[in-house]
C-alpha cells in the first residue's frame, strides 16, 4: 500500500502545521506552546489527551474496533535546540535563539497526520499511544517519561520511534537490526600538580605537559585498543589550565565524550580512560581525579520488529527502498530508554540532501515537507498491521 490518498490530499494542512511548530521552538521542558498545540490538535480529533508527564509530554490514546488487549506506542520528539535560526523564508524561527533544526517539527506533524487518521478510521484492533516526547536533546525526556509512569499507565507491547535523516535519498529509509545510534557518555579529568613562576619551571610541577600527554595517549584507546569493526569515538572537547602568561597552573581540567554500540565497549573505554589519567598523570608527578557521567545508553534495535518496520516502508514507499544495516550513527537519541524496556525499532527516513546540503543541527536546516505523508502512512500501515482486525 503506498502513500494513503487521505493523507495524501492533507499535505497542505499538515505543512501548516508543521510550519507554525517551527515557527514556535521551544526548549527541553520548556514546550508550552508546543504541547498546547498538540494536545489541541489530538482533541480535535476525538484523541483520547494525557498531560504532564515530563511535564510538557502528551500522550493521545486511540482505541480501535474490537477487544483486544493490545497496545503499540508510536513515539515523536517535540523540542527543539538553542540555536539561532538563518533562515529568511516566512515560518523562520520567531524566538531568537531557539531553532527546530533536527526536524522535531516535521515528527511531530507526522504523528499528528497519523492521529488525524486512525482517530476517523479506527481500522484495527486495540489500541496506540501517540507519545509525544519532551527533551530529547540532551534533557533525557524519554527516561523521565517512563520514571513519570509512562509504560506503567500505558502498557505498551511495543514502541517505534522514526527520524527523518538528510544524507539519504527521498524514498528510501534505513533500518538497522540491531545498534543504530551510540551511547553517549561524558568524562572529566582534572590533573593536579604544583604551580609557580613561568620563569621558573623546575621548581613546580607543570600540569600543562601532564595533561597534554593525557590528551594524547587517550588517542590511543579506540585507534589502538578497540576493535575497528566495533564502532566507538573518544572525543576530548575542552581542555582549561592556567589564567595569565607567566603563571604555571596547580590544575587542568579535560573534558570530552565517549560513544559505543556496544556496553562491554562502554565499560572497557571507561576503564581505559581513567588508568591513562592516573597513570600518565603520576608519570608527570602529578594525580588526577577522574568522574564519568553516564548519558543516553545505546540505540538498539530489536531485529524482529526491525523486520516489520522493513516491511511497513516497502509497503508505503516500494520495494528496494530499505537500506537494512547501515553503520550506526555515533550521535545519540533518548528513544534509547524506551527500546531497553520494550520491544520496537527506529527508523531512519530519507530526507534527501536538505536545502543547500545542510545536515542536522546547521543554522540554514528545514525539515522537508515532501516527507510528511510518507510518515504519516508508515505510521498508520505499521498501526494497522500490527494491530490487525
Amino acid at each position: 500500500m503506498p502513500v494513503l490518498n487521505t493523507i495524501a490530499d492533507r499535505h497542505d494542512e499538515m505543512t501548516a502545521w508543521r510550519h507554525a511548530l517551527h515557527a514556535h521552538p521551544e526548549l527541553g521542558f520548556e514546550e508550552h506552546w508546543t504541547s498546547d498545540f498538540i494536545a489541541e490538535k489530538l482533541a480535535s480529533f476525538g484523541v483520547e489527551v494525557h498531560r504532564g508527564m515530563a511535564g510538557t509530554g502528551v500522550v493521545g490514546i486511540i482505541r480501535g474496533q474490537g477487544d483486544s488487549g493490545k497496545m503499540i506506542g508510536l513515539r515523536a520528539d517535540i523540542d527543539a535546540l538553542p540555536m539561532q535560526e538563518d533562515n529568511a523564508f516566512d515560518h523562520k524561527s520567531t524566538i531568537d535563539g531557539r531553532m527546530h533544526a533536527c526536524g522535531h517539527d516535521g515528527h511531530t506533524t507526522m504523528l499528528l497526520g497519523a492521529a488525524q487518521y486512525l482517530a476517523e478510521t479506527r481500522n484495527f484492533d486495540g489500541a496506540v499511544a501517540l507519545i509525544f516526547q519532551p527533551a530529547e536533546e540532551g534533557g533525557g525526556g524519554g527516561k523521565v517519561m517512563i520514571d513519570d509512569g509512562l509504560f506503567t499507565e500505558f502498557d505498551v507491547d511495543t514502541v517505534w520511534g522514526m527520524h527523518n535523516w538528510p544524507g539519504v535519498d527521498v524514498g528510501k529509509a534505513v533500518v538497522q537490526r540491531g545498534p543504530s545510534m551510540a551511547a553517549a557518555d561524558v568524562f572529566r579529568i582534572t590533573i593536579t600538580g604544583k604551580g609557580g613562576h613561568a620563569a621558573m619551571p623546575h621548581s613546580t610541577v607543570d600540569t600543562i605537559p601532564a595533561g597534554a600527554a593525557v590528551v594524547n595517549a587517550l588517542q590511543t584507546i579506540v585507534s589502538r585498543q578497540v576493535d575497528p569493526l566495533d564502532p566507538a569515538v573518544v572525543s576530548v572537547t575542552q581542555f582549561h589550565a592556567g589564567t595569565t602568561h607567566n603563571v604555571i597552573s596547580d590544575t587542568a581540567e579535560i573534558e570530552g565524550t565517549a560513544r559505543y554500540v556496544r556496553h562491554e565497549t562502554g565499560a572497557f573505554i571507561h576503564d581505559r580512560i581513567k588508568h591513562i589519567a592516573m597513570t600518565v598523570a603520576q608519570a608527570h608527578g602529578c594525580t588526577a581525579s577522574f568522574a564519568w557521567e553516564p548519558g543516553y545508553p545505546p540505540t538498539i534495535n530489536h531485529p524482529e520488529e526491525a523486520n516489520r518496520a522493513a516491511a511497513i516502508v516497502e509497503q508505503v514507499m516500494g520495494p528496494s527502498s530499505v537500506i537494512f544495516d547501515a553503520p550506526p550513527s555515533m550521535a545519540s537519541e533518548d528513544f534509547s530508554y524506551m527500546l531497553e524496556q520494550k520491544p520496537g525499532a527506529y527508523i531512519w527516513l530519507g530526507a534527501g540532501e536538505g536545502k543547500l546540503g545542510c545536515m542536522l543541527h546547521n543554522t540554514g536546516y528545514d525539515f522537508n515537507d515532501e516527507l510528511l505523508p510518507v510518515g504519516a502512512s508508515f505510521w498508520v500501515n505499521l498501526v494497522e498491521s500490527e494491530l490487525p482486525r
